[in-house]
Order: C-alpha cells, then sequence, then structure tokens
C-alpha cells in the first residue's frame, strides 16, 4: 500500500494527500451526521486541492514561459497531480472501512485521521529503510513523521 503513496512521478502529491486530509479530517471531526457526508467532504476537498494544484502549476509555467492555456497543458498538468487524489484516498478507504463496519461518524473519521498518523510515519520508516539508515536514524525519521502526525491530531484538539 505504501508503494502506491510513493509513485515515480510526483510523489510529494501522494504524500502531500495523506497530509491533507489528515488535517481535515481532525478539523471536522464531529461535524457530520453520517459517515457518508464526511466522505464526500473529503472527496470534494480532495478534488479542489487537486484541481488547484495542477491549476497552480499550470499558471505559473504559463506565466513564466509567456504560453497560452491549452487543453493539452491542463490535461498533462490534471495528470501530473494525480498522485494527490491516491495519498487522499488512503484515510478516505479508512473511512469507508469504518463506517462499512458498523463504527459512527465521529469514529469512522476518527479512523480516516490515524490512518494519515499512521501513513506519515510509515513513509518515513520507508524512506529511512530505502537509505539504509541505522537504528538512530530511523528513529529519527519516524519521529518526524509522527511529530507532523501529532500535530495534525493537535488541530483536533484544538478545534474539538
Amino acid at each position: 500500500m505504501l508503494e502506491l503513496l510513493t509513485p515515480r512521478e510526483n510523489p510529494a502529491r501522494a504524500i502531500y494527500g495523506v497530509i491533507m486530509i489528515g488535517a481535515l479530517m481532525a478539523a471536522e471531526s464531529g461535524s457530520h451526521e453520517t459517515y457518508v457526508e464526511a466522505l464526500v467532504s473529503a472527496a470534494i476537498a480532495s478534488l479542489i486541492y487537486w484541481l488547484a494544484h495542477a491549476y497552480a502549476e499550470l499558471l505559473t509555467r504559463r506565466l513564466r514561459d509567456h504560453t497560452r492555456l491549452s487543453a493539452r497543458g491542463l490535461g498533462r498538468a490534471l495528470a501530473h497531480e494525480r498522485a494527490l487524489l491516491a495519498g487522499a484516498a488512503l484515510p478516505m478507504a479508512a473511512l469507508v472501512i469504518a463506517g462499512l463496519a458498523g463504527a459512527g461518524p465521529e469514529a469512522a473519521v476518527t479512523a480516516g485521521l490515524w490512518t494519515s498518523i499512521a501513513a506519515i510515519a510509515a513513509l518515513e520508516a520507508l524512506a529511512g529503510v530505502r537509505a539504509g539508515a541505522s537504528r538512530g536514524e530511523l528513529a529519527l525519521e519516524v519521529s518526524v513523521g509522527l511529530a507532523l502526525g501529532a500535530a495534525i491530531f493537535a488541530l483536533k484538539l484544538v478545534l474539538h
């Protein structure tokens, strides 16, 4: 599953998708009456972020290179940023699985939030293992991921 979050093209967007949906779930925890509402909210946010990143990258290139907007350029930008959707899908899948298992909306959102946090820590561990990190270096890398996860969880605590 972590391989899905580290595509060769634009892995940063997949990681961003995990973080973004985790933060959204932390912010919205307890604000939905059904888990379907929470899922739809996350899906809409994911699409907005995907479109925003593709648009911003394309507009930046057009401003820098003095080029016109084209359907082909837009299509390439959307394809390049699609990794964001893959990253966002992981916590959203946890939300769906929790909902199907009978969890209430808040518990399902919390499952998505914890999945985001675990994925960030696991990606740090994967990066360390791939780099041949020592145990101490690996501990540092996972700690960085957990610190980011703790910041996302702190958002939930502050807002609720």
